[in-house]
C-alpha cells in the first residue's frame, strides 16, 4: 500500500486518474486530491467514500509516496521539486520535464527499464506519442525503423474542457444559422480541421509536432530514426487518430506485421477492410487499449508500411499511462509498500 496524491485532481486528466486508480485496484493506503483554491471543498467518490479536494501547497506532500501530476507545466515546475524533497516520486503528465536528460520519459510497454534511473521525477509523454510508440516498438524490435512520416488527427479534449464546450457550442450555432464564435482556437473547429496544435516554431513546425519527433527518439532510444510530423486538430470530442508511414530497415509483410502487433501488449488489431472494420475514435472512447488497422505495404518504397492508430487520449494518452508507471514503481520495488 502506498500514499498517493493527484495534483490537478479536478481537471479532465485528474478525474481519469481517479477513476483508473479505482478500476485497477491500485493499492492506495491514502489518497489526497490537490487543486487550486477555487476547487477547495469539492468532493469526489473513491471506493465508496467521498474525498475532499485540498488546496495545493508546498507542504502538501509530507505524507505522500507517489504524486500523479496533471495541473499544467507551470504548476509542475513550481511544486514537483517540493514533492521530491518530501520523499515522493512525481509522475508528471505535463511537458515540463519530458526532455530533461535526468528525467526518464516512460511508456511501460516500451521502456519500463528506464524507470529505475529516475531521480524523483518520471515524465509521462505526449498523448499522441504514447499511442504511437506502443505500436511502433514491436515493429522496431523485429525489423528496425529507418524513417517515420506521421499525421495526427487529434480530438478537442486534448485541449481541455473549454475546447469541448466550444466545439459543441459552434455546432449548435451552425445548425441554428447563427454566427460562429471562437475563443479557444484561432479559427472555427466545428466542421473544420486546423493544421495547428500548439505554437509555431522558427522551423515551421509546431511544438506538438516536434514533441513527437523528440519524444519518440528518447523513449525508443533511437536517435537515428528520421521523423517528420504534421499535427491536426479535428472536430472529434475524444480519441486521437494517427496515420503513420514507416520505412523499415528490413522487409516486413502485412501478414507478419499483423502477427507481431496482435501479440503486442496494450495493442488491439482491428483490420478487416472487406467488412469496413478499422479503428475509429468512437470505439476507443473509454478504453485502455491502442487500436491499429489499415495495415498495408507502401509500394512507393522498398520497405514501407502504413498504419492507422487510434486511442483514447485521456486514458492511455495520459491518465492510464501515468498509473501504469506507478504500478511499475511498485513492481520494480522502487517505492516501499506500507501497511
Amino acid at each position: 500500500m502506498v500514499r498517493v496524491a493527484i495534483m490537478g485532481a479536478t481537471g479532465a486528466v485528474g478525474q481519469e486518474m481517479l477513476k483508473i486508480l479505482e478500476e485497477r485496484h491500485f493499492p492506495c493506503a491514502s489518497l489526497n486530491l490537490l487543486a487550486s483554491q477555487r476547487s477547495e471543498g469539492k468532493k469526489f467518490p473513491f471506493r465508496g467514500r467521498m474525498i475532499e479536494v485540498e488546496i495545493l501547497k508546498k507542504t502538501s506532500f509530507k505524507d505522500v509516496d507517489i504524486v500523479l501530476a496533471s495541473a499544467g507545466s507551470a504548476i509542475s515546475l513550481e511544486f514537483a521539486p517540493y514533492a521530491v524533497k518530501a520523499g515522493a516520486v512525481v509522475i508528471d503528465n505535463t511537458k515540463a520535464f519530458r526532455m530533461e536528460k535526468d528525467v526518464p520519459l516512460v511508456v511501460p510497454e516500451v521502456n519500463p527499464e528506464d524507470i529505475k534511473w529516475h531521480k524523483g521525477i518520471i515524465a509521462n509523454p505526449n498523448c499522441s506519442t504514447i499511442q504511437m510508440v506502443v505500436v511502433l516498438k514491436p515493429i522496431y524490435d523485429a525489423v528496425g525503423i529507418r524513417r517515420l512520416v506521421i499525421t495526427t488527427f487529434q480530438s478537442v479534449s486534448g485541449t481541455g474542457s473549454e475546447a469541448i464546450d466550444e466545439l459543441l457550442t459552434q455546432t449548435a450555432e451552425i445548425m441554428d444559422g447563427c454566427p460562429v464564435t471562437h475563443k479557444v482556437y484561432p479559427h472555427q473547429i466545428a466542421f473544420n480541421c486546423l493544421p495547428h496544435i500548439d505554437v509555431f516554431l522558427e522551423n515551421g513546425y509546431t511544438k506538438e509536432e516536434m514533441k513527437m519527433v523528440n519524444e519518440t527518439r528518447k523513449i525508443m532510444h533511437a536517435p537515428e530514426i528520421g521523423i517528420t510530423a504534421t499535427a491536426v486538430r479535428v472536430p472529434v470530442i475524444r480519441g486521437h487518430s494517427e496515420s503513420v508511414n514507416i520505412e523499415t530497415r528490413k522487409k516486413i509483410t502485412v501478414k507478419k506485421a499483423r502477427e507481431i502487433l496482435s501479440r503486442a501488449p496494450g495493442v488491439v488489431v482491428v483490420d478487416n477492410p472487406s467488412k469496413n472494420e478499422y479503428p475509429m475514435p468512437i470505439y476507443c472512447d473509454g478504453r485502455d487499449e491502442t487500436y491499429v488497422g489499415r495495415i498495408r505495404e507502401d509500394d512507393s518504397i522498398e520497405n514501407g508500411l502504413n498504419l492507422w492508430i487510434v486511442s483514447d487520449n485521456l486514458r492511455k494518452g495520459a491518465a492510464l499511462n501515468a498509473v501504469q508507471i506507478a504500478e511499475q514503481l511498485l513492481e520494480q520495488g522502487l517505492v516501499k509498500s506500507r501497511k
